[in-house]
Protein backbone atom coordinates (compact mmCIF):
# COMPACT_ATOMS: atom_id res chain seq x y z
CA UNK A 1 0.00 0.00 0.00
CA UNK A 2 1.10 3.65 -0.25
CA UNK A 3 1.71 5.64 2.75
CA UNK A 4 1.14 9.67 2.54
CA UNK A 5 2.67 12.45 4.37
CA UNK A 6 1.01 15.59 5.34
CA UNK A 7 3.39 17.38 3.70
CA UNK A 8 3.33 15.02 0.31
CA UNK A 9 1.98 17.18 -2.75
CA UNK A 10 0.36 16.13 -6.36
CA UNK A 11 2.30 17.99 -9.57
CA UNK A 12 1.65 18.51 -12.49
CA UNK A 13 2.28 16.53 -15.99
CA UNK A 14 5.46 17.35 -17.39
CA UNK A 15 4.59 17.23 -21.47
CA UNK A 16 8.29 17.52 -22.06
CA UNK A 17 9.87 14.31 -20.06
CA UNK A 18 10.86 11.27 -22.15
CA UNK A 19 7.98 8.60 -19.89
CA UNK A 20 4.50 9.55 -18.28
CA UNK A 21 5.14 10.96 -15.20
CA UNK A 22 3.09 9.05 -11.83
CA UNK A 23 1.25 12.47 -10.84
CA UNK A 24 -1.16 14.33 -12.30
CA UNK A 25 -2.54 16.61 -9.96
CA UNK A 26 -2.44 20.45 -10.30
CA UNK A 27 -0.46 22.26 -7.46
CA UNK A 28 -0.17 25.78 -6.27
CA UNK A 29 3.14 26.98 -4.67
CA UNK A 30 2.61 29.18 -1.70
CA UNK A 31 4.38 32.82 -1.39
CA UNK A 32 4.61 33.36 2.11
CA UNK A 33 6.70 31.46 4.82
CA UNK A 34 3.20 31.02 6.78
CA UNK A 35 1.28 29.75 4.01
CA UNK A 36 4.30 27.69 3.11
CA UNK A 37 4.19 26.00 6.50
CA UNK A 38 0.39 25.48 6.67
CA UNK A 39 0.39 24.04 2.96
CA UNK A 40 3.39 22.13 4.25
CA UNK A 41 2.12 20.27 7.51
CA UNK A 42 -1.45 20.62 6.83
CA UNK A 43 -2.59 19.43 2.77
CA UNK A 44 -3.44 15.97 2.31
CA UNK A 45 -1.76 14.54 -0.68
CA UNK A 46 -3.59 12.11 -2.92
CA UNK A 47 -2.27 7.99 -2.56
CA UNK A 48 0.43 7.59 -5.28
CA UNK A 49 -0.19 5.07 -7.86
CA UNK A 50 2.65 2.37 -7.08
CA UNK A 51 2.21 0.60 -10.12
CA UNK A 52 3.26 3.80 -12.34
CA UNK A 53 5.66 4.83 -10.07
CA UNK A 54 7.48 1.64 -10.51
CA UNK A 55 7.08 1.29 -14.05
CA UNK A 56 8.60 4.42 -14.34
CA UNK A 57 11.55 2.92 -12.05
CA UNK A 58 12.11 -0.03 -13.96
CA UNK A 59 12.90 2.17 -16.93
CA UNK A 60 16.52 2.88 -15.44
CA UNK A 61 18.01 6.81 -14.46
CA UNK A 62 17.40 9.29 -17.76
CA UNK A 63 17.29 13.16 -17.43
CA UNK A 64 14.03 13.23 -15.51
CA UNK A 65 14.56 10.13 -12.79
CA UNK A 66 17.50 9.13 -10.70
CA UNK A 67 17.61 6.25 -8.17
CA UNK A 68 19.73 6.10 -4.70
CA UNK A 69 19.92 3.50 -2.41
CA UNK A 70 19.83 5.78 0.11
CA UNK A 71 20.09 9.41 1.61
CA UNK A 72 24.18 9.32 2.90
CA UNK A 73 25.44 12.80 1.50
CA UNK A 74 22.94 16.01 1.70
CA UNK A 75 25.16 18.15 -0.55
CA UNK A 76 25.59 15.70 -3.24
CA UNK A 77 21.56 15.06 -2.93
CA UNK A 78 21.13 19.06 -3.20
CA UNK A 79 23.18 19.34 -6.39
CA UNK A 80 20.65 16.34 -7.64
CA UNK A 81 17.68 18.49 -6.63
CA UNK A 82 19.58 21.65 -8.21
CA UNK A 83 20.15 19.45 -11.51
CA UNK A 84 16.24 18.31 -11.61
CA UNK A 85 14.86 21.50 -11.02
CA UNK A 86 16.89 23.31 -13.65
CA UNK A 87 16.51 20.92 -16.54
CA UNK A 88 12.91 20.52 -16.20
CA UNK A 89 11.44 18.57 -12.76
CA UNK A 90 11.47 14.89 -12.16
CA UNK A 91 12.06 12.31 -9.48
CA UNK A 92 14.30 11.40 -7.08
CA UNK A 93 13.56 7.65 -5.84
CA UNK A 94 15.36 6.06 -2.84
CA UNK A 95 15.84 2.52 -1.77
CA UNK A 96 16.43 1.64 -5.14
CA UNK A 97 19.66 0.75 -6.38
CA UNK A 98 21.57 1.70 -10.31
CA UNK A 99 20.07 -2.12 -11.53
CA UNK A 100 16.65 -1.09 -10.50
CA UNK A 101 16.20 -3.50 -7.45
CA UNK A 102 14.10 -2.00 -4.79
CA UNK A 103 16.35 -2.80 -1.80
CA UNK A 104 13.90 -0.27 0.77
CA UNK A 105 15.68 2.42 3.57
CA UNK A 106 14.91 1.70 6.90
CA UNK A 107 13.90 4.42 8.42
CA UNK A 108 11.64 7.01 5.74
CA UNK A 109 10.23 9.68 7.80
CA UNK A 110 13.77 10.16 8.67
CA UNK A 111 14.49 10.47 5.02
CA UNK A 112 11.51 12.72 4.31
CA UNK A 113 12.57 15.00 7.20
CA UNK A 114 15.95 15.21 5.63
CA UNK A 115 14.77 16.14 2.38
CA UNK A 116 12.58 18.59 3.46
CA UNK A 117 15.19 20.58 5.24
CA UNK A 118 17.66 20.39 2.27
CA UNK A 119 15.04 21.51 0.05
CA UNK A 120 14.29 24.72 2.31
CA UNK A 121 18.52 25.31 3.32
CA UNK A 122 20.21 24.00 0.91
CA UNK A 123 18.76 25.09 -2.36
CA UNK A 124 18.33 28.69 -3.32
CA UNK A 125 15.78 29.70 -4.33
CA UNK A 126 14.00 27.38 -1.80
CA UNK A 127 12.05 24.04 -3.31
CA UNK A 128 8.77 23.00 -1.94
CA UNK A 129 9.35 19.32 -1.14
CA UNK A 130 6.29 16.96 -2.64
CA UNK A 131 7.27 13.93 -0.76
CA UNK A 132 5.72 10.00 -0.84
CA UNK A 133 6.30 7.05 0.88
CA UNK A 134 5.58 4.01 -0.64
CA UNK A 135 5.67 0.76 1.23
CA UNK A 136 5.42 -2.96 0.05
CA UNK A 137 4.07 -6.08 0.99
CA UNK A 138 7.33 -7.86 2.01
CA UNK A 139 7.64 -4.72 3.97
CA UNK A 140 10.49 -2.90 2.36
CA UNK A 141 10.00 0.99 1.88
CA UNK A 142 10.92 3.22 -0.22
CA UNK A 143 10.63 7.55 -0.21
CA UNK A 144 9.51 9.56 -4.08
CA UNK A 145 10.93 13.16 -4.13
CA UNK A 146 8.81 14.99 -6.80
CA UNK A 147 10.61 18.05 -7.79
CA UNK A 148 9.49 20.63 -10.10
CA UNK A 149 11.16 23.94 -10.58
CA UNK A 150 9.48 26.82 -10.90
CA UNK A 151 11.66 29.54 -10.46
CA UNK A 152 14.84 28.58 -12.43
CA UNK A 153 17.67 28.83 -12.45
CA UNK A 154 18.57 26.96 -9.08
CA UNK A 155 21.85 27.05 -7.41
CA UNK A 156 23.15 25.01 -4.04
CA UNK A 157 24.21 27.04 -1.24
CA UNK A 158 27.62 27.47 -2.13
CA UNK A 159 26.45 29.19 -5.61
CA UNK A 160 27.08 26.35 -7.98
CA UNK A 161 24.32 25.72 -11.11
CA UNK A 162 24.07 22.28 -11.89
CA UNK A 163 21.95 20.54 -14.86
CA UNK A 164 20.67 16.99 -15.71
CA UNK A 165 22.00 15.45 -19.41
CA UNK A 166 20.83 11.62 -19.65
CA UNK A 167 21.50 9.78 -16.08
CA UNK A 168 24.48 12.35 -15.30
CA UNK A 169 24.06 15.28 -13.36
CA UNK A 170 26.98 18.22 -14.18
CA UNK A 171 27.87 21.95 -13.45
CA UNK A 172 26.53 24.30 -16.10
CA UNK A 173 28.61 25.76 -18.36
CA UNK A 174 28.63 29.75 -18.50
CA UNK A 175 26.45 29.25 -21.77
CA UNK A 176 24.23 27.33 -20.33
CA UNK A 177 23.85 29.46 -17.90
CA UNK A 178 22.98 32.20 -19.26
CA UNK A 179 20.16 30.41 -21.48
CA UNK A 180 18.98 29.35 -17.98
CA UNK A 181 18.49 33.04 -16.78
CA UNK A 182 17.29 34.04 -20.40
CA UNK A 183 14.37 31.94 -19.70
CA UNK A 184 13.73 33.10 -16.35
CA UNK A 185 12.72 36.49 -17.30
CA UNK A 186 9.42 36.50 -18.19
CA UNK A 187 7.93 38.85 -20.95
CA UNK A 188 6.81 42.17 -19.27
CA UNK A 189 3.59 43.38 -19.39
CA UNK A 190 5.26 46.93 -20.85
CA UNK A 191 6.90 44.51 -23.69
CA UNK A 192 3.02 42.95 -24.68
CA UNK A 193 2.04 44.62 -28.26
CA UNK A 194 -0.92 47.24 -27.33
CA UNK A 195 -3.61 45.53 -29.43
CA UNK A 196 -5.29 47.96 -31.70
CA UNK A 197 -2.63 50.13 -31.73
CA UNK A 198 -0.59 51.35 -34.68
CA UNK A 199 2.54 53.87 -35.72
CA UNK A 200 -0.24 56.39 -36.16
CA UNK A 201 -1.11 56.28 -32.35
CA UNK A 202 2.31 57.83 -31.53
CA UNK A 203 3.20 61.13 -30.96
CA UNK A 204 5.85 62.06 -33.32
CA UNK A 205 6.84 65.11 -32.31
CA UNK A 206 7.41 64.05 -28.62
CA UNK A 207 9.66 60.69 -29.99
CA UNK A 208 11.73 62.98 -32.34
CA UNK A 209 12.34 64.84 -29.62
CA UNK A 210 13.69 62.36 -27.52
CA UNK A 211 15.92 60.97 -30.20
CA UNK A 212 17.47 64.21 -30.49
CA UNK A 213 18.47 64.29 -27.11
CA UNK A 214 21.09 61.75 -28.28
CA UNK A 215 22.80 63.45 -31.41
CA UNK A 216 26.24 63.66 -31.87
CA UNK A 217 25.91 59.92 -29.80
CA UNK A 218 23.91 57.09 -30.40
CA UNK A 219 21.81 59.00 -32.72
CA UNK A 220 22.16 60.33 -36.36
CA UNK A 221 19.34 62.56 -37.20
CA UNK A 222 20.98 62.41 -40.95
CA UNK A 223 20.63 58.49 -41.48
CA UNK A 224 17.02 58.46 -40.27
CA UNK A 225 15.84 59.13 -43.49
CA UNK A 226 11.86 60.40 -44.08
CA UNK A 227 11.85 59.90 -40.09
CA UNK A 228 10.95 56.19 -40.05
CA UNK A 229 9.00 56.39 -36.67
CA UNK A 230 8.34 52.44 -36.60
CA UNK A 231 11.77 51.60 -37.62
CA UNK A 232 13.03 53.93 -34.61
CA UNK A 233 10.61 52.65 -32.23
CA UNK A 234 11.57 48.52 -33.25
CA UNK A 235 15.03 48.49 -33.69
CA UNK A 236 16.68 51.32 -31.26
CA UNK A 237 13.96 51.53 -28.41
CA UNK A 238 12.07 48.39 -28.22
CA UNK A 239 8.98 49.93 -27.56
CA UNK A 240 7.28 48.06 -30.83
CA UNK A 241 6.84 44.62 -32.50
CA UNK A 242 6.70 43.73 -35.82
CA UNK A 243 2.94 41.81 -36.00
CA UNK A 244 2.04 40.39 -39.23
CA UNK A 245 4.04 43.01 -41.16
CA UNK A 246 3.08 45.65 -39.49
CA UNK A 247 4.98 47.56 -36.77
CA UNK A 248 2.42 48.00 -33.47
CA UNK A 249 3.48 49.54 -30.27
CA UNK A 250 4.07 48.06 -27.25
CA UNK A 251 2.33 49.34 -24.31
CA UNK A 252 5.36 50.70 -23.10
CA UNK A 253 5.58 52.30 -26.34
CA UNK A 254 2.14 53.50 -26.32
CA UNK A 255 2.44 55.01 -22.70
CA UNK A 256 5.65 56.87 -23.44
CA UNK A 257 5.34 58.30 -27.05
CA UNK A 258 1.19 57.40 -27.76
CA UNK A 259 -1.04 60.47 -28.36
CA UNK A 260 -2.58 61.62 -25.27
CA UNK A 261 -6.21 61.17 -27.50
CA UNK A 262 -4.86 57.30 -28.27
CA UNK A 263 -3.82 56.43 -24.46
CA UNK A 264 -7.00 57.35 -23.01
CA UNK A 265 -8.60 55.58 -25.20
CA UNK A 266 -6.87 52.46 -26.01
CA UNK A 267 -5.52 52.11 -22.09
CA UNK A 268 -8.19 53.48 -19.94
CA UNK A 269 -6.84 52.04 -16.72
CA UNK A 270 -3.69 54.10 -17.50
CA UNK A 271 -5.22 57.49 -15.81
CA UNK A 272 -4.34 59.14 -12.69
CA UNK A 273 -7.03 60.20 -10.43
CA UNK A 274 -6.55 63.28 -8.71
CA UNK A 275 -9.00 64.24 -5.40
CA UNK A 276 -8.78 67.42 -2.88
CA UNK A 277 -10.58 66.18 0.61
CA UNK A 278 -11.74 69.05 2.59
CA UNK A 279 -9.94 67.60 5.68
CA UNK A 280 -7.43 64.98 6.54
CA UNK A 281 -8.65 61.52 5.15
CA UNK A 282 -10.95 60.31 2.63
CA UNK A 283 -14.03 59.87 4.29
CA UNK A 284 -13.66 64.02 4.09
CA UNK A 285 -15.69 66.21 1.76
CA UNK A 286 -14.54 66.33 -1.77
CA UNK A 287 -13.85 69.36 -3.08
CA UNK A 288 -12.26 68.67 -6.42
CA UNK A 289 -11.91 65.41 -8.26
CA UNK A 290 -10.77 65.00 -12.02
CA UNK A 291 -9.14 61.55 -13.98
CA UNK A 292 -6.00 62.76 -15.86
CA UNK A 293 -5.26 61.18 -18.57
CA UNK A 294 -2.68 61.08 -21.76
CA UNK A 295 0.55 59.84 -21.82
CA UNK A 296 3.22 59.18 -19.31
CA UNK A 297 4.52 63.06 -19.61
CA UNK A 298 1.24 64.74 -20.15
CA UNK A 299 -0.16 62.91 -16.92
CA UNK A 300 3.27 63.41 -15.00
CA UNK A 301 2.63 67.43 -15.50
CA UNK A 302 -1.32 67.48 -14.85
CA UNK A 303 -0.61 65.76 -11.67
CA UNK A 304 2.25 68.39 -10.85
CA UNK A 305 -0.39 71.22 -11.91
CA UNK A 306 -3.08 69.69 -9.53
CA UNK A 307 -0.94 69.74 -6.36
CA UNK A 308 0.57 73.23 -6.84
CA UNK A 309 -3.55 74.13 -7.04
CA UNK A 310 -3.83 73.02 -3.51
CA UNK A 311 -0.45 73.11 -1.51
CA UNK A 312 2.77 74.91 -1.58
CA UNK A 313 6.10 73.48 -3.36
CA UNK A 314 9.15 74.53 -1.92
CA UNK A 315 12.99 73.93 -1.89
CA UNK A 316 13.50 74.55 1.81
CA UNK A 317 11.38 74.43 4.49
CA UNK A 318 10.12 78.12 5.24
CA UNK A 319 10.60 80.07 8.04
CA UNK A 320 8.51 79.87 10.95
CA UNK A 321 5.39 81.75 10.93
CA UNK A 322 3.02 83.13 13.72
CA UNK A 323 0.11 80.84 14.33
CA UNK A 324 -3.43 81.18 11.94
CA UNK A 325 -6.25 81.32 13.32
CA UNK A 326 -8.35 81.76 10.31
CA UNK A 327 -11.00 78.89 9.98
CA UNK A 328 -9.82 78.19 7.09
CA UNK A 329 -7.27 75.83 7.04
CA UNK A 330 -4.00 77.61 5.38
CA UNK A 331 -1.99 75.75 2.38
CA UNK A 332 0.25 72.60 3.28
CA UNK A 333 3.83 73.08 2.20
CA UNK A 334 5.79 70.35 0.51
CA UNK A 335 9.11 69.76 -0.48
CA UNK A 336 9.20 70.15 -4.37
CA UNK A 337 12.01 67.18 -4.91
CA UNK A 338 9.87 65.02 -2.62
CA UNK A 339 6.35 65.65 -4.66
CA UNK A 340 8.07 65.39 -7.87
CA UNK A 341 10.04 62.15 -6.84
CA UNK A 342 6.99 60.69 -5.79
CA UNK A 343 4.73 61.19 -9.06
CA UNK A 344 7.88 59.73 -11.00
CA UNK A 345 8.09 56.69 -9.49
CA UNK A 346 4.12 56.49 -9.34
CA UNK A 347 4.18 56.38 -13.26
CA UNK A 348 6.93 54.17 -13.48
CA UNK A 349 6.37 51.47 -11.00
CA UNK A 350 2.61 50.77 -11.17
CA UNK A 351 1.89 47.82 -11.84
CA UNK A 352 0.26 47.66 -15.49
CA UNK A 353 -1.18 44.33 -15.16
CA UNK A 354 -3.95 45.07 -12.62
CA UNK A 355 -6.83 46.19 -14.54
CA UNK A 356 -9.00 46.88 -11.10
CA UNK A 357 -7.31 49.41 -9.20
CA UNK A 358 -6.72 52.92 -10.33
CA UNK A 359 -4.07 54.54 -9.39
CA UNK A 360 -4.72 57.98 -7.00
CA UNK A 361 -3.57 61.20 -5.51
CA UNK A 362 -5.65 62.63 -2.71
CA UNK A 363 -4.40 65.59 -1.31
CA UNK A 364 -5.95 66.37 2.29
CA UNK A 365 -4.82 69.59 4.60
CA UNK A 366 -1.77 68.38 6.17
CA UNK A 367 -0.97 64.99 3.56
CA UNK A 368 -0.57 63.61 0.19
CA UNK A 369 -1.23 60.32 0.02
CA UNK A 370 -0.67 58.29 -3.12
CA UNK A 371 -2.18 54.84 -3.73
CA UNK A 372 -0.74 52.64 -7.09
CA UNK A 373 -1.54 49.26 -7.89
CA UNK A 374 1.14 46.74 -6.94
CA UNK A 375 0.32 43.08 -6.45
CA UNK A 376 1.11 42.57 -2.76
CA UNK A 377 2.41 38.78 -3.35
CA UNK A 378 5.97 38.57 -3.76
CA UNK A 379 6.57 42.06 -2.58
CA UNK A 380 5.74 42.40 1.24
CA UNK A 381 6.97 42.94 3.51
CA UNK A 382 10.73 41.89 2.68
CA UNK A 383 10.78 43.78 -0.79
CA UNK A 384 8.70 46.72 1.09
CA UNK A 385 12.13 46.86 3.44
CA UNK A 386 14.40 46.67 0.50
CA UNK A 387 13.07 49.57 -1.70
CA UNK A 388 13.86 51.83 1.18
CA UNK A 389 17.70 51.61 0.58
CA UNK A 390 17.52 51.78 -3.54
CA UNK A 391 16.66 48.17 -4.12
CA UNK A 392 13.90 48.44 -6.37
CA UNK A 393 11.41 45.78 -7.80
CA UNK A 394 10.87 47.42 -11.10
CA UNK A 395 7.90 46.40 -13.24
CA UNK A 396 8.71 48.60 -16.02
CA UNK A 397 12.46 48.85 -16.88
CA UNK A 398 11.62 50.27 -20.17
CA UNK A 399 9.56 52.93 -19.35
CA UNK A 400 11.62 53.60 -16.44
CA UNK A 401 14.75 54.26 -18.17
CA UNK A 402 13.13 56.28 -20.97
CA UNK A 403 10.60 58.24 -18.55
CA UNK A 404 13.95 59.04 -15.97
CA UNK A 405 15.89 60.37 -19.27
CA UNK A 406 16.61 63.81 -19.49
CA UNK A 407 15.90 63.48 -23.27
CA UNK A 408 12.21 62.92 -22.31
CA UNK A 409 11.86 66.54 -21.39
CA UNK A 410 10.89 66.35 -17.97
CA UNK A 411 12.53 68.20 -15.10
CA UNK A 412 12.70 65.10 -12.20
CA UNK A 413 14.86 64.68 -8.86
CA UNK A 414 17.14 62.18 -8.61
CA UNK A 415 17.64 59.63 -5.98
CA UNK A 416 14.81 57.63 -5.76
CA UNK A 417 12.97 56.24 -2.55
CA UNK A 418 15.43 56.88 -0.06
CA UNK A 419 16.38 60.82 -1.36
CA UNK A 420 12.45 61.18 -0.63
CA UNK A 421 12.68 59.62 2.86
CA UNK A 422 15.57 61.78 3.31
CA UNK A 423 14.20 64.83 2.36
CA UNK A 424 11.01 64.67 3.87
CA UNK A 425 11.65 64.05 7.21
CA UNK A 426 14.41 66.99 6.74
CA UNK A 427 11.64 69.39 5.18
CA UNK A 428 8.70 68.01 7.93
CA UNK A 429 10.42 66.00 10.24
CA UNK A 430 8.32 63.21 9.62
CA UNK A 431 8.91 60.04 7.58
CA UNK A 432 6.46 59.44 4.90
CA UNK A 433 4.22 56.44 5.80
CA UNK A 434 4.58 53.54 3.45
CA UNK A 435 2.09 50.57 3.53
CA UNK A 436 1.64 47.54 0.65
CA UNK A 437 -1.44 45.42 1.17
CA UNK A 438 -4.53 44.63 -0.78
CA UNK A 439 -2.33 44.77 -4.02
CA UNK A 440 -1.98 48.66 -3.35
CA UNK A 441 0.91 50.49 -2.39
CA UNK A 442 0.24 53.46 -0.67
CA UNK A 443 2.84 56.32 -0.15
CA UNK A 444 1.91 59.40 2.39
CA UNK A 445 3.92 62.40 2.61
CA UNK A 446 3.56 65.22 5.47
CA UNK A 447 3.00 69.07 4.96
CA UNK A 448 3.68 71.30 7.07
Amino acid sequence: MAMRHPGGLAGPVNTQMARKRFRSTQRHEPVTERSFQEYLYSTAAPLTNRTELMRLVRGGEDTYLELKVKLSNSERIAQGIVALANTGGGVIVFGVNDQMRVEGIDHPEEVQDELVRICREEVVPPIIPFIDRIAFDNGRRIVALDVNGKRRPYRTRDGRFFIRIGADKRETTPEELSNLLDDSRPVSYESISALGATIADIDEAHLWSFMRGFEGGAFDEALAKNYPTGEILERYLLLAANSGGDIVPTIGGLLLFGSDESVGRMLPRSSLIAARFGGDTNQAPVIERVELRGNLATIYEAALRFVRRYAELCDSRPAQTAVDHSPISPRSNYHRGVITEAITNTLIHRDLALRDITTRLHIFDRAIEIVNPRRSAGFAPASLRAIRYGVMQRLNPQIAAIFSSPAYGLTLTAGGLPTLLRESRTFSNRLPDIAAYNDEFRLRIHGI
